[in-house]
């Protein structure tokens, strides 16, 4: 694998969630540990964190967000099949019981991304080179097409197919939490031929539901990046690279570092949730900064970028 050329994206999600998470992505890009970041433009702490972006000229992109706290379309904010009896998002679990009920209005999920994609415009001054959902909910049924127009229509490239090699081997993943990720793969199976027809781009491999929260380590990350290329270097000799050793692998890798937010401060119009309070946010910010890490990256060909660097 030494001739191979690595592109390594680590996006941090979820800018924007709260001042606590904006300062610790900011902390991690500066420490050359993130090279992209996610936005929520419905946070509490949105505008801060695409003023953090301008100032330390951080690659953003666009982090969808249908399931959590408030949307941004103002029709949508009183009356609209994308909300519960409380006047918020359905969660995560919520929206996808709600969308195999058929109780989704495609056209409101088409409405609020829009919505949500004008805001980004807004507050960045630009449109967004990425944008992938979060809790993933880009890649359900129904959703995936209308994110796909979405993206098209804006001339939006990228976005995120959550298929993580060697997810299956993971046998530290509670089950509750393995079922749900086997969803996200198999909905992400199925979203390829839509992505691919509105002719929306992905890097090689994606890798971050193995090393998210308490379960991230170095070795861990490097186990995945490496499991990854070497299932994609295995399966993937074209014509045109008759030694695909030869040619430059893309990676995502996936993080969620912070400093734990602290209630009512945070979340998307509920307040924070658990997985943002908890010390598992700091637990990757104090991984990704570690410099084995870095220093393994250099000693492995691997190059930190952007989408834009593609």
């Amino acid at each position: 694998l030494r001739m191979l050329q690595v592109k390594l994206i680590v996006t941090g999600d979820d800018f924007g969630y709260c001042p606590r998470r904006n300062q610790g992505i900011v902390d991690c890009f500066l420490a050359g540990a993130v090279s992209n970041v996610s936005l929520l433009v419905n946070g509490s702490a949105a505008a801060d964190a695409a003023k953090l972006a301008r100032r330390y000229n951080i690659p953003i992109g666009l982090h969808a967000n249908l399931s959590e706290g408030s949307p941004v379309c103002e029709v949508l904010k009183t009356n609209s099949s994308l909300l519960n009896q409380d006047g918020f998002f359905h969660g995560k679990m919520g929206f996808r019981t709600a969308l195999s009920k058929g109780l989704l209005n495609m056209s409101e999920v088409k409405q609020e991304l829009k919505a949500q994609v004008e805001l980004f415009r807004e507050l960045t001054g630009h449109l967004p080179p990425h944008m992938d959902g979060h809790q993933h909910i880009h890649v359900l049924p129904e959703v995936r097409h209308v994110f796909a127009e979405v993206l098209e229509e804006y001339g939006i490239k990228y976005t995120r197919v959550p298929v993580e090699p060697g997810l299956h081997n993971c046998d530290w993943i509670p089950p509750s939490l393995m079922d749900f990720y086997l969803g996200v793969e198999e909905d992400s199976f199925n979203t390829v031929d839509v992505f691919t027809r509105h002719g929306i781009r992905w890097p090689d491999i994606y890798i971050g539901l193995s090393t998210m929260g308490k379960n991230m380590s170095v070795s861990n990350i490097w186990s995945a990046i490496d499991t990854a290329i070497v299932e994609f270097t295995s399966k993937a000799p074209c014509p045109a690279h008759p030694t695909p050793q030869s040619r430059t692998v893309t990676i995502e890798l996936m993080v969620h570092p912070g400093y734990p937010s602290v209630p009512p401060v945070g979340g998307c119009g509920e307040g924070p949730d658990d997985f943002s309070q908890s010390w598992e946010r700091l637990h990757e910010l104090q991984t990704l900064i570690k410099p084995e890490l870095q220093s393994h990256y250099k000693t492995r060909n691997i190059q930190l970028c952007s989408f834009k660097d593609l």
